[in-house]
């Protein structure tokens, strides 16, 4: 047996408090184990998250439960059609006293203690509060009062649902690659789950969910170094590093993979006359890839493991490299039901070690 390594115990605790923090989330917000799980995942990989879902199904819920049991600063924007990047800086006003007055908005109200970021209906702001958000996601960095603040700290969390069209703006595939995770909600279906949504007082409160949350059940402050021991303490075998890098070029090139979309999807399509020579464009970037093994990493010591198998891969891979899937421009208005079956297809077709 290899003996006890420094830090390892360090490592359960937090992986305890991982599970704490889990459990809290599910008081408030129930049927949605595997994407409390995501979060989880992408919160210890020091990601960006968006959640999509249709109107209705907890994704506020579940991102206002996260930012408590998160703790650390928080601020949340409304996303509208007449929002613009200022806005997250700064807003003036008139005084008591008649004279104008600026104040920090949301991004600097916090200073640089700002932790958690959440930007609610995301896809009804303009683009260029989109690409305000790019520079902060990817630098947590802005530039402001002639100084440049920096939040070491940051998680930005979003949502959008995939219902309303009108008076939204499409995230630029730069904004979406600096999500590490895009995470689709669904309806519970389990029986018992729907009822007790539907006929329990405690799920019509929202406000009473938060609050039965308990606050600050991770410490903040010293999650980016748990992190970082987290991508140093569990290894990757040689053949797994060759299985994920043969995902990835089957992903890119799925016709030199040999990789077919046969039979009709859910929205109707049939998939087998779809060119999979000419389906992707591009994406899945170095970028996404480093993104996959990060969550990957993080996925096998929840799993209480200090190495990689391929079903840690599996787990986190739709909702790490999907969204990081460009179609030619003709596809792109079926990618719902293209991108999950070619994401399939690949596990289908690319062996595991």
């Amino acid at each position: 047996m290899n003996p006890p390594r420094p830090g390892d115990a360090m490592l359960t605790d937090w992986r305890a408090a991982a599970f704490r923090f889990e459990a809290e989330i599910a008081r408030a917000v129930v049927g949605q184990a595997r994407a409390i799980r995501l979060v989880t995942i992408a919160i210890f990989a020091r990601g960006h998250v968006i959640l999509e879902g249709d109107v209705g199904v907890g994704k506020t819920t579940l991102l206002r439960a996260v930012a408590r049991a998160l703790g650390g600063a928080y601020e949340r924007v409304e996303g509208t059609v007449d929002l613009m990047p200022t806005d997250l800086i700064y807003h003036t006003f008139l005084g008591p006293d008649g004279r104008p007055r600026v104040e920090p908005g949301p991004v600097l109200r916090q200073a640089e203690d700002l932790s958690v970021f959440f930007f609610n209906e995301i896809n009804r702001a303009r683009p260029q509060v989109h690409a305000l958000l790019l520079r902060l996601m990817a630098e947590r960095t802005v530039t402001a009062f002639a100084r440049d603040w920096h939040f070491p700290n940051l998680l930005v969390f979003a949502d959008r649902n995939r219902v309303e069209r009108e008076e939204t703006f499409e995230l630029p595939a730069a904004a979406r690659d600096r999500f590490l995770m895009e995470i689709g909600l669904e309806t519970p279906r389990d029986a018992e789950t729907r009822r007790a949504l539907a006929f329990d007082p405690r799920f019509h409160d929202t406000d009473g969910l938060i609050a039965g949350v308990a606050p600050a059940v991770l410490d903040q402050g010293r999650i980016a170094g748990i992190a970082a021991a987290i991508q140093h303490a569990v290894a990757a075998a040689p053949a797994i590093e060759s299985y994920v890098v043969a995902l990835w070029d089957a992903l890119l090139r799925p016709a030199e993979a040999g990789i077919r979309l046969p039979g009709l999807a859910p929205d109707g399509l049939d998939m087998d006359g779809l060119d999979m020579a000419g389906l992707v464009q591009g994406g899945a970037s170095p970028r996404g890839l480093a993104f996959l093994v990060r969550a990957a990493r993080v996925r096998a010591w929840l799993e209480g493991r200090s190495w990689l198998v391929p079903e840690d891969i599996r787990a986190v891979f739709p909702e790490v490299m999907a969204h990081r899937i460009f179609l030619e421009p003709v596809h792109e208005l079926r990618r719902s039901a293209i991108v999950p079956a070619l994401c399939r297809a690949v596990f289908d077709t690319v062996p595991a070690p």
